[in-house]
């Protein structure tokens, strides 16, 4: 249910260069990172409220989850002091049971034993609540469905661990991500600090996307077909043009025992359909 790592790490690096997003949108997560973990402690949270809660929502494969992790690091490099900063995934999915009550007692043992646990240690820790939506699930839709009263208890037990973890872990940050927002809680919604919303890449971000892929095999694109293409991808997601460059390699055979004469006529020829 939770993997843990210590951060900085030289390989995690890449989570955050790497992942196309505006540079606004970097800087905000960044400096709000900063700020929460640095002095969160000090600030009355009735002068100045801060819940330690990051909501990143999009399409599958804009990168929320790889950008998660690529902030905790970013983040571990710039905290003065130099001090080492955990970070904890945590798989929702291992928490809902069919067994009435246990969805909400998995839930209480994750906010009330298993994150303090970790925040005990001392170290600024950031915690991945992935596809959250399987674990604050609106209540309001919730009511339509089957066994509906389970759903709401654990809810409850989110939505009071996570106020539990604020109130007495200053040093714990969640970095929460959705594919679908309208399927979270509108309760823990209301207790982010932060909802940033990662869209599809627009043209831009794809011929830059297009560029870090290719330079993965040692292959540099350019010239006016590269934007021309990337106006083709619009409405695919960041991980679908990265796997057009794969695509690309593999209808050929002299590509696929070496890719470096790999040209933008290549990836036109692998677009779908």
């Amino acid at each position: 249910m939770l993997d843990l790592w210590a951060l900085p790490d030289p390989q995690w690096a890449e989570r955050w260069d790497r992942i196309i997003v505006s540079p606004a949108t970097k800087d905000r997560l960044l400096n709000y990172c900063l700020f929460a973990l640095g002095w969160r402690s000090r600030v009355s949270n009735v002068g100045l409220p801060v819940h330690g809660l990051v909501v990143l929502s999009g399409p599958p494969g804009t990168g929320k989850t790889t950008l998660a992790g690529g902030l905790a690091d970013r983040a571990a490099r710039e905290l003065p002091g130099g001090e080492e900063l955990l970070f904890a995934s945590i798989d929702p999915h291992a928490l809902p049971s069919d067994m009435l009550g246990e969805s909400q007692r998995g839930a209480a043992r994750l906010f009330e034993r298993t994150i303090p646990d970790l925040a005990r240690r001392g170290k600024p820790t950031v915690v991945l609540l992935d596809e959250v939506e399987a674990l604050a699930v609106s209540r309001s839709r919730a009511s339509m469905e089957t066994n509906p009263v389970d759903v709401h208890r654990a809810t409850d037990a989110v939505l009071a661990g996570l106020d539990h973890v604020a109130g007495a872990y200053p040093n714990v940050l969640f970095v929460a991500t959705s594919n679908y927002l309208p399927g979270v809680d509108a309760a823990f919604l209301s207790r982010a600090d932060l909802v940033e919303e990662l869209g599809l890449p627009q043209r831009e971000a794809i011929v830059a996307i297009l560029h870090d892929t290719v330079a993965e095999i040692g292959v540099s694109l350019a010239g006016d077909g590269l934007a021309e293409l990337a106006g083709s991808c619009e409405g695919m997601d960041a991980r679908q043009v990265r796997k057009l460059v794969l695509r690309a390699i593999i209808a050929r055979r002299e590509l696929a025992l070496d890719p470096s004469p790999l040209t933008a006529a290549d990836l036109r020829r692998a677009l779908p359909g």
